[in-house]
Protein backbone atom coordinates (compact mmCIF):
# COMPACT_ATOMS: atom_id res chain seq x y z
CA UNK A 1 0.00 0.00 0.00
CA UNK A 2 1.45 3.53 -0.52
CA UNK A 3 1.45 5.74 2.22
CA UNK A 4 -1.90 8.09 2.07
CA UNK A 5 -1.16 12.03 1.81
CA UNK A 6 -3.36 15.17 2.15
CA UNK A 7 -2.02 18.27 0.96
CA UNK A 8 -4.26 20.26 3.45
CA UNK A 9 -2.93 18.14 6.30
CA UNK A 10 0.03 19.47 5.33
CA UNK A 11 -0.42 22.72 4.81
CA UNK A 12 -2.56 23.28 8.04
CA UNK A 13 -0.67 21.33 10.39
CA UNK A 14 1.63 24.28 11.37
CA UNK A 15 -1.29 27.00 12.00
CA UNK A 16 -2.71 24.20 14.20
CA UNK A 17 0.22 23.49 16.14
CA UNK A 18 0.36 27.65 17.19
CA UNK A 19 -2.62 27.07 19.25
CA UNK A 20 -2.64 23.27 20.08
CA UNK A 21 0.41 24.53 22.12
CA UNK A 22 -1.29 26.58 24.07
CA UNK A 23 -4.79 24.93 24.09
CA UNK A 24 -3.07 21.70 25.51
CA UNK A 25 -0.65 23.25 27.35
CA UNK A 26 -1.99 21.18 30.35
CA UNK A 27 -3.14 18.08 29.10
CA UNK A 28 -1.80 14.47 28.85
CA UNK A 29 -3.68 12.62 27.19
CA UNK A 30 -5.53 13.32 23.51
CA UNK A 31 -7.69 11.28 21.53
CA UNK A 32 -7.50 12.17 17.85
CA UNK A 33 -11.28 11.53 16.33
CA UNK A 34 -10.68 10.62 12.88
CA UNK A 35 -7.09 10.23 11.87
CA UNK A 36 -7.14 9.85 8.07
CA UNK A 37 -3.97 9.64 6.48
CA UNK A 38 -2.02 10.10 10.55
CA UNK A 39 -0.33 12.90 9.34
CA UNK A 40 -1.55 15.30 12.05
CA UNK A 41 -0.72 12.28 14.57
CA UNK A 42 2.63 11.93 13.63
CA UNK A 43 3.18 16.08 13.24
CA UNK A 44 1.56 16.89 16.88
CA UNK A 45 3.11 13.79 18.67
CA UNK A 46 6.56 14.62 17.57
CA UNK A 47 6.03 19.38 18.09
CA UNK A 48 4.08 18.02 21.70
CA UNK A 49 6.49 15.14 23.25
CA UNK A 50 4.76 15.86 26.47
CA UNK A 51 1.33 14.62 25.07
CA UNK A 52 0.59 10.76 24.21
CA UNK A 53 -1.95 11.02 21.22
CA UNK A 54 -3.83 8.17 20.62
CA UNK A 55 -4.97 7.79 16.95
CA UNK A 56 -8.30 6.83 15.87
CA UNK A 57 -10.84 6.09 13.12
CA UNK A 58 -12.42 3.26 11.11
CA UNK A 59 -10.39 0.09 10.20
CA UNK A 60 -10.16 1.17 6.64
CA UNK A 61 -8.08 3.67 7.39
CA UNK A 62 -5.61 1.71 9.76
CA UNK A 63 -3.21 0.64 7.45
CA UNK A 64 -2.60 4.43 6.22
CA UNK A 65 -2.26 5.62 9.67
CA UNK A 66 0.17 2.53 10.60
CA UNK A 67 2.34 3.31 7.59
CA UNK A 68 3.10 7.15 8.83
CA UNK A 69 3.73 5.98 12.25
CA UNK A 70 6.20 3.33 11.06
CA UNK A 71 8.59 6.11 9.80
CA UNK A 72 8.53 7.69 13.25
CA UNK A 73 9.77 6.30 16.30
CA UNK A 74 8.08 8.08 19.11
CA UNK A 75 7.36 6.84 22.35
CA UNK A 76 4.10 9.12 23.09
CA UNK A 77 2.45 8.02 19.63
CA UNK A 78 -0.09 5.25 19.98
CA UNK A 79 -1.73 3.05 17.37
CA UNK A 80 -5.04 3.88 15.83
CA UNK A 81 -7.85 1.92 17.93
CA UNK A 82 -11.20 1.15 16.11
CA UNK A 83 -13.26 3.98 16.55
CA UNK A 84 -16.75 4.20 14.46
CA UNK A 85 -19.19 6.67 15.56
CA UNK A 86 -21.84 4.90 15.43
CA UNK A 87 -20.62 2.61 18.19
CA UNK A 88 -19.86 2.91 21.44
CA UNK A 89 -16.17 4.29 21.98
CA UNK A 90 -13.21 1.56 23.06
CA UNK A 91 -11.99 4.34 25.35
CA UNK A 92 -11.67 5.18 29.14
CA UNK A 93 -11.38 9.18 29.94
CA UNK A 94 -9.16 11.65 28.40
CA UNK A 95 -8.10 14.95 29.33
CA UNK A 96 -8.57 16.10 25.47
CA UNK A 97 -10.47 15.54 21.66
CA UNK A 98 -8.91 16.50 18.85
CA UNK A 99 -10.84 16.38 15.65
CA UNK A 100 -9.76 17.90 11.77
CA UNK A 101 -11.98 18.26 8.83
CA UNK A 102 -14.59 15.72 9.77
CA UNK A 103 -18.07 17.46 11.27
CA UNK A 104 -18.58 18.21 7.40
CA UNK A 105 -17.70 14.80 5.99
CA UNK A 106 -20.18 13.02 8.24
CA UNK A 107 -23.74 13.13 8.55
CA UNK A 108 -24.99 15.40 11.45
CA UNK A 109 -26.87 12.48 13.41
CA UNK A 110 -22.86 11.82 13.89
CA UNK A 111 -21.84 15.06 15.08
CA UNK A 112 -24.39 15.00 17.21
CA UNK A 113 -22.85 11.11 18.56
CA UNK A 114 -19.40 12.78 18.50
CA UNK A 115 -20.55 14.83 21.23
CA UNK A 116 -22.45 11.91 23.00
CA UNK A 117 -18.52 10.44 23.34
CA UNK A 118 -17.63 13.45 24.15
CA UNK A 119 -19.49 13.77 27.11
CA UNK A 120 -18.79 10.05 28.10
CA UNK A 121 -15.00 10.25 27.80
CA UNK A 122 -13.46 13.70 28.20
CA UNK A 123 -12.21 14.49 32.41
CA UNK A 124 -13.36 17.42 34.23
CA UNK A 125 -11.95 20.21 32.77
CA UNK A 126 -11.19 18.46 29.42
CA UNK A 127 -10.19 19.95 26.19
CA UNK A 128 -11.79 19.52 22.55
CA UNK A 129 -10.65 20.95 19.45
CA UNK A 130 -12.25 20.62 16.15
CA UNK A 131 -10.89 21.95 13.01
CA UNK A 132 -12.54 23.11 10.16
CA UNK A 133 -14.92 25.00 8.10
CA UNK A 134 -18.40 26.19 9.65
CA UNK A 135 -21.10 29.17 8.12
CA UNK A 136 -21.87 31.97 10.92
CA UNK A 137 -25.51 32.44 11.26
CA UNK A 138 -26.62 30.60 7.85
CA UNK A 139 -23.32 32.55 6.25
CA UNK A 140 -20.51 30.87 4.40
CA UNK A 141 -17.29 32.46 5.21
CA UNK A 142 -16.11 32.45 1.65
CA UNK A 143 -17.44 31.64 -2.12
CA UNK A 144 -14.82 28.89 -1.90
CA UNK A 145 -17.23 27.32 1.20
CA UNK A 146 -19.97 27.69 -0.49
CA UNK A 147 -18.70 26.02 -3.44
CA UNK A 148 -16.96 23.22 -1.35
CA UNK A 149 -20.28 22.73 0.52
CA UNK A 150 -22.17 21.93 -2.69
CA UNK A 151 -19.78 19.47 -3.94
CA UNK A 152 -20.29 17.79 -0.40
CA UNK A 153 -24.10 17.71 -1.14
CA UNK A 154 -23.89 16.68 -4.13
CA UNK A 155 -21.73 13.48 -3.39
CA UNK A 156 -23.68 12.82 -0.18
CA UNK A 157 -26.86 14.38 0.99
CA UNK A 158 -26.10 14.18 4.69
CA UNK A 159 -22.77 16.19 4.88
CA UNK A 160 -22.21 19.41 4.42
CA UNK A 161 -20.60 22.70 6.53
CA UNK A 162 -22.46 22.89 9.60
CA UNK A 163 -23.63 26.26 11.22
CA UNK A 164 -21.18 27.24 13.97
CA UNK A 165 -24.20 27.88 16.46
CA UNK A 166 -25.96 24.74 16.17
CA UNK A 167 -22.24 22.71 16.74
CA UNK A 168 -22.16 25.95 20.04
CA UNK A 169 -25.65 24.34 21.29
CA UNK A 170 -24.64 20.66 21.15
CA UNK A 171 -21.13 21.60 22.90
CA UNK A 172 -23.08 23.07 25.66
CA UNK A 173 -25.41 20.39 25.96
CA UNK A 174 -22.25 18.10 26.58
CA UNK A 175 -20.77 20.75 29.41
CA UNK A 176 -18.62 22.50 26.77
CA UNK A 177 -17.79 26.21 27.06
CA UNK A 178 -16.04 28.00 23.99
CA UNK A 179 -12.94 29.46 24.92
CA UNK A 180 -11.89 30.40 21.55
CA UNK A 181 -12.38 30.70 17.87
CA UNK A 182 -9.85 31.07 15.79
CA UNK A 183 -9.63 31.70 12.20
CA UNK A 184 -7.33 30.07 10.23
CA UNK A 185 -5.80 29.71 6.84
CA UNK A 186 -8.44 28.55 3.68
CA UNK A 187 -10.86 29.44 5.45
CA UNK A 188 -11.05 26.92 8.34
CA UNK A 189 -11.55 28.09 12.14
CA UNK A 190 -10.69 26.16 15.35
CA UNK A 191 -12.90 25.73 17.98
CA UNK A 192 -11.43 25.51 21.79
CA UNK A 193 -13.76 24.24 24.00
CA UNK A 194 -13.36 23.22 27.71
CA UNK A 195 -15.40 21.15 30.55
CA UNK A 196 -16.01 23.37 32.91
Amino acid sequence: MTKPFSQACENNKGPILEHLNCALKNVKTVLEVGSGTGQHSVFFAEKLPYLQWHTSDRVINHEGIRLWHSEVNLANLHAPIELDLNQPWPIEKVDAIYTANTFHIVSWLLVERFFDGVKRHLNDEGVVCIYGPFKYKGEYTSQSNQEFCAFLTERDPLSGIRDFEAVLLLAKQAGLSLMSDHAMPANNQLLVFKRQ
